[in-house]
């Protein structure tokens, strides 16, 4: 198992508050490795949250090789930010990371934000093409507002290696994943989170139903539907076919991945819709056991179950801060001043939704929609 550590806010904080709790569910990770994704910056980066940000990995040829792309294609380099790195016994330091806010090409500046998404999607995919064969450039996210971290190893010495307990690196969501090896060699692009035009999420699990379901969105013809070096990346992206591409509300994520029965749609107001969401979806359902967390565009973050509901998962909080957690005692590191008694533990039916700011926390049932 992993284990997974989401905070939201109405202010910003550290990635070291993500971290720590991790490190309270530890029997739960073994330390190969840390996924770290910001939402909402603060920092150096508040003021220029309309700008798109490239986060990720390259080798100093691969650091030549970006810059010539980036120019090339009409980006201007409006500021980087590059880790404070520490160097820290267990980690092996690679040369360059680099979070870049850039200018869009002048051909796009008054394009709509979906062309504006599909041109950075389609920029990111042709530098993984470029890089990937001698792993010279990751490239893990690039869009607005945005950054994503991985790295190999524990994930307490790694934010002492990127010096995030000293940096101001702030957000006001941030998601942490601390890694468990378990059906692929450590690689990362194997690394949760993952995140598409907006979308993102990590899980908790075993996907069984993974070949069907990659199968499925590759067959979409979108070019964003590839990769899978981890079978939980199809949750993000099924997330992303749900909701951007088909436009069903947030809720039918839920109907999709986790479909009712026949005498339970009949139950359901819009039971002609779901009937048809079912029949035509029917590949996307999982099989677990599975706990996601994963935020949308808006800054609505939600946890769901896969049917089995045999994996962990806690959410709690007061309003302007909750945790979504694998484990309760994660949320008492992130929140420990609030009401117990209101936790939630999301049942196979559940979606936990948490609105942006961290406003509001609901509980959706797909049995009494």
């Amino acid at each position: 198992m992993c284990r997974l550590a989401a905070i939201t806010s109405n202010e910003y904080f550290s990635p070291m508050e993500n971290i720590l709790a991790l490190e309270t569910m530890k029997e739960g990770h073994d330390g190969s490795g840390l996924g770290l994704t910001l939402k909402d910056l603060g920092g150096e980066f508040e003021e220029f949250k309309e700008f798109p940000i490239m986060s990720g990995i390259c080798s100093r040829k691969g650091l030549d090789t970006l810059d010539d792309f980036m120019k090339k294609h009409g980006f201007r380099l409006k500021h980087e930010w590059n880790p404070k790195i520490k160097h820290v016994k267990g980690v092996v330091s690679r040369e360059y990371y680099f979070a870049r806010a850039y200018d869009y090409p002048k051909s796009y500046k008054e394009k709509s934000m979906r062309e504006k998404e599909d041109l950075l999607m389609n920029t990111r995919l042709m530098l993984r093409k470029i890089g990937e064969p001698d792993e010279s450039i990751f490239v893990f996210s690039f869009y607005p507002d945005v950054i994503t971290l991985k790295e190999v190893g524990d994930p307490l010495q790694l934010g002492e290696f990127f010096g995030l307990d000293r940096d101001g690196l702030r957000a006001k969501i941030i998601f942490a994943q601390g890694r468990q090896n378990t059906n692929y060699a450590i690689y990362l692009y194997a690394c949760h989170p993952f995140f598409i035009q907006g979308f993102c999420s990590m899980t908790n699990g075993e996907n069984t139903a993974f070949v069907p379901i990659r199968e499925f969105l590759m067959g979409r013809g979108f070019p964003g539907y590839t990769g899978y070096n981890s079978d939980s990346e199809v949750f993000t992206h099924i997330l992303h076919y749900t909701v951007r591409q088909l436009g069903f509300p947030l809720t039918y994520y839920k109907d999709v991945i986790t479909p009712l029965k026949t005498t339970e749609i009949d139950q359901r107001e819009d039971r002609d819709a779901l009937r048809l969401v079912k029949q035509s979806l029917r590949p996307l359902c999982i099989d677990g056991p599975n706990m996601v967390i994963g935020f949308t565009p808006d800054g609505t973050c939600f946890m769901v179950q896969d049917a089995k509901k045999l994996r962990p998962g806690a959410v709690g909080g007061v309003k302007g801060k909750y945790a979504l957690m694998s484990e309760e005692c994660g949320v008492d590191k992130a929140v420990p001043k609030r009401d117990r008694t209101r936790d939630i533990f999301p049942m196979k039916y559940d979606m936990v939704t948490i609105s942006p700011q961290a406003e509001e926390v609901r509980v959706w049932n797909q049995l009494r929609a």
